[in-house]
C-alpha cells in the first residue's frame, strides 16, 4: 500500500510491485560481499535507511541480515530480527488459507461468494450468468475498482473487524466487466476471501493465519496488528526523508503484515520446498502449483500461462520466470520472489519508499540468485502466416486498476504491435524497450527470452477481440481514433498555455480602448475561464497528493475545490463555445475569434470527455 495517487489517479497503495531490469550485460556479484558492498552502495546512493534481506536455497538460509538504521533519529540499527512492513505480500496467506480448506473440502474455489458470505455488499450486473466466485476474488477477476480513497486511508487504531471494515465503504465493490473475464488489482478481494476463511473456520483471519501459518511455519514475530514487538522492533517508515506514522490499514488482510528478515526466510523456504515444513506437508505441491497459475481469465483458459496466479504472479528476470507478490505501504517496499524449479528464493524490504533503489537492489540479489543457472536460449522465431500479421495494430488499455484513473489510461497508455520480420514487437506508442514474442498459434505468443506463453488474442465477452499481454488488456482501436485524441489533447494544453498571456495582451487593449465592449469580449473571457479553472485543478490536485489521505480522503477546501473546479470548468467550456456560437458574427478580428472559438471547443470536447469518464464534478472522498 503506498500513498501516492498518482496515487488517486494512480493508485498504488498496495503496490502490485514489478521489476525494471538493470544492464544485463554487468556482471552478477559472485560472492555475497560483493552483493552485501553493493546493496550498500546502493543503499547510501539512494539515502535507504534500512533494508533487510532474506535469502534461502534448498537446503536453507544463504544470507539473512539487514544493513542500516531501523530508525534514523534514534539511531537504532537494522537486524536479523528487525520488523518490516510487507504490505502486499501479505495477501500470499488469504490464498494459502483458503487453499488449506479446499484440501480439507471445506471449500471450492468456484464457490459463489454470495452464497458464502450474503452479508457482504457487492454489485454484480452479471450475478445470474457470471457470479462472483472464490477464484475471482484471488485472482483480482471480480471487476471490481480497487478500493476508494476512504478505504485507504481509514487508519483506525482500534482493533476493527474484518466485517466493519468492509462495511466502511462497500460501493467500491462494483464489478465493471463480467467476473473472470478480465484481471485487474483489487485490494478489496482479499479481505472478503478473508472473511469467507474466518465464517468457515468459526475463527477470526488473523488467528486462523497466527495458528496454521506464523506458528507452524515458526515466524515467531509476524503480526497483522502493532503489537508491543512492532512497537520495540519495528522499523520507522521513511517517504522522502521523513518519517511516517503507523497505518493501522483496516484491509489487514490485503497488507499489514510486520515481519523480520527472519520470519521471512522461513516463509520463502516454505515456498522453495513446495509446501513442507521441517518434513511436514503444510499445503499440498499441487496446491501451489495451483497458486502459481492464473485460470479464471479468458487469456488463462486460452493458454497464456504469463499472470495473475492465487495472489501469486510471474515476473521475468532477463531469461527466469519468478513468482512472487510484491507490497509497498508508505514508505515501505517489499519484494517476495522466487524460482521454483531453481529452488531459490528470496526477499528484500526496505523502510524507504525509492522504487529506483528497489528495482536495482532486486537487479543485484536477481543476478546473484542466476549467476550460476544455465539461461534458456532464445527462441527461433518461425514463419508468420497472414493469419498472426492481422493481430499488429494499435491497442489501448480496458482494464483500469482504478477507475477514476482510465480517462489518463486510455489515452496515453498506448501500445503499438507490429512485426519486425517474424519476431512480434510490443512496444509503448511513448517510448520504451520493446518486448519481444515468437507465434505459438495464431492466438498464442511466447515472450523470446523466457519461453512462456505471455501474450495472447482472445474474444472479451464485452469488448470483443482484444489481446492479453501479461495482466494488461489491450483492445485494438484505428489509428485515427488513436492519434485524433492525441492532437486534440495537445491542442488543449496549448489553448490552457496561452490563454494567460492572450488574456493579458487583449485585456490591456481593452484597458486601453483599442476593443469595444461587448460580444466580442465575452467570446474571449468563457475559454479563458475555462482555462484557468483547469489551472486550478491540477494546482489543488497537485497540493492534495502530497497528504491524500488528509486532504483528498474527507472533504476539505482542498477536496471541495476540485470537485468545484471540475463543475466550473465543465459549465465554462459549454458556455464559451454557446456564445461563440451564438455570437458568431460579432465585430472582432477574425484571427481572434477563431482562435477564441477554437479554444472553447477544444474545452467542450475535454470537458465532454472527462464527463463520460466521471471527472467533472469529482469527489475524491467518494
Amino acid at each position: 500500500m503506498s500513498k501516492r495517487l498518482g496515487r488517486t489517479l494512480g493508485l498504488t497503495f498496495l503496490f502490485l510491485g514489478g521489476a525494471l531490469w538493470a544492464d544485463e550485460e554487468a556482471a552478477a556479484p559472485a560472492t555475497l560481499e560483493e552483493l552485501r558492498d553493493a546493496i550498500l552502495y546502493l543503499m547510501e546512493e539512494h539515502q535507504v535507511p534500512a533494508m533487510g534481506i532474506a535469502m534461502v536455497g534448498e537446503n536453507g538460509p544463504v544470507w539473512i541480515d539487514a544493513l542500516g538504521k531501523a530508525d534514523v533519529e534514534r539511531d537504532i540499527d537494522a537486524d536479523q530480527n528487525t520488523m518490516f512492513r510487507i504490505g502486499s505480500t501479505s495477501k500470499m496467506f488469504v490464498a494459502l488459507s483458503v487453499l488449506q480448506l479446499v484440501e480439507r473440502g471445506v471449500l471450492s474455489l468456484d464457490d459463489k461468494v454470495a452464497d458464502l458470505a450474503p452479508e457482504i455488499e457487492f454489485d454484480n450486473p452479471w450475478a445470474d450468468s457470471d457470479p462472483v466466485r472464490v477464484v475471482h476474488l484471488l485472482e483480482h477477476t471480480t471487476g471490481w475498482d480497487d478500493i476508494h480513497l476512504p478505504e485507504y486511508a481509514h487508519s483506525d487504531p482500534s482493533a476493527v473487524s474484518l466485517k466493519e471494515a468492509l462495511d466502511f465503504h462497500p460501493h467500491s465493490r462494483t464489478s465493471r466487466w463480467k467476473p473472470g473475464s478480465r484481471m485487474s488489482y483489487c485490494n478489496a478481494g482479499p479481505p472478503v476471501a478473508a472473511y469467507i476463511v474466518a465464517k468457515l473456520t468459526g475463527q477470526d483471519f488473523e488467528d486462523y493465519v497466527q495458528q496454521h501459518f506464523f506458528d507452524t511455519l515458526g515466524m515467531s514475530t509476524a503480526t497483522y496488528r502493532l503489537s508491543q514487538e512492532v512497537q520495540e522492533r519495528g522499523v520507522t517508515l521513511y517517504s522522502n526523508g521523513e518519517p511516517q506514522n503507523y497505518w493501522h490499514i483496516s484491509m489487514r488482510p490485503s497488507g499489514s503484515i510486520n515481519a523480520s528478515p527472519v520470519d521471512m526466510a522461513r516463509f520463502v523456504s516454505f515456498f522453495v520446498n513446495r509446501g513442507s515444513v521441517d518434513g511436514v506437508q503444510l499445503v499440498s505441491a499441487k496446491s501451489l502449483n495451483r497458486m502459481e497459475t492464473p485460470s479464471s481469465t479468458t487469456a488463462a483458459v486460452a493458454g497464456q500461462e504469463a499472470g495473475y496466479g492465487l495472489h501469486n504472479y510471474s515476473s521475468r528476470h532477463k531469461s527466469w520466470i519468478y513468482r512472487e507478490h510484491n507490497g509497498g505501504v508508505n514508505g515501505g517496499l517489499t519484494e517476495f520472489s522466487y524460482l521454483p524449479d531453481a529452488r531459490v528464493g528470496h526477499v528484500i524490504m526496505l523502510n524507504s519508499g525509492n522504487g529506483a533503489a528497489y528495482n536495482q537492489i532486486s537487479d543485484l540479489v536477481r543476478d546473484f540468485e542466476t549467476r550460476e543457472l544455465t539461461r534458456a536460449d532464445d527462441l527461433d522465431a518461425p514463419t508468420v502466416a497472414p493469419e498472426h500479421r492481422d493481430i499488429a495494430g494499435l491497442y489501448y488499455p480496458i482494464n483500469s486498476r482504478q477507475q477514476v484513473a482510465y480517462f489518463l489510461e486510455r489515452v496515453f497508455n498506448i501500445r503499438t504491435l507490429f512485426f519486425a520480420g517474424d519476431t512480434l514487437m510490443l512496444v509503448p506508442l511513448f517510448g520504451g524497450e520493446p518486448v519481444k514474442f515468437v507465434a505459438a498459434s495464431p492466438d498464442l505468443y511466447r515472450h523470446v527470452e523466457t519461453g512462456a506463453l505471455a501474450l495472447s488474442r482472445v474474444v472479451d465477452p464485452l469488448a470483443g477481440p482484444v489481446v492479453h499481454d501479461g495482466m494488461t488488456v489491450l483492445k485494438p482501436a484505428p489509428a485515427a481514433l488513436i492519434y485524433g485524441q492525441l492532437v486534440i489533447a495537445a491542442l488543449w494544453g496549448l489553448a490552457i498555455v496561452t490563454c494567460v498571456p492572450y488574456a493579458l495582451i487583449w485585456g490591456f487593449r481593452r484597458w486601453r480602448g483599442s476593443i469595444a465592449p461587448g460580444p466580442g469580449i465575452w467570446i474571449r473571457v468563457w475559454p479563458l475561464l475555462a482555462g484557468l479553472f483547469v489551472i486550478a485543478f491540477v494546482t489543488l490536485f497537485s497540493f492534495g497528493i502530497a497528504d491524500p489521505f488528509v486532504l483528498l480522503a474527507e472533504p476539505n477546501a482542498v477536496s471541495v475545490g476540485i470537485m468545484l473546479t471540475t463543475l466550473l470548468f465543465g459549465a465554462t467550456a459549454a458556455t464559451g463555445a454557446y456564445v461563440a456560437v451564438r455570437d458568431r458574427g460579432a465585430t472582432m478580428n477574425r484571427v481572434n475569434y477563431w482562435y477564441s472559438t477554437g479554444c472553447a471547443f477544444l474545452h467542450l470536447i475535454v470537458a465532454t470527455y472527462f464527463a463520460w469518464f466521471g471527472v467533472i464534478g469529482l469527489t475524491t472522498w467518494g
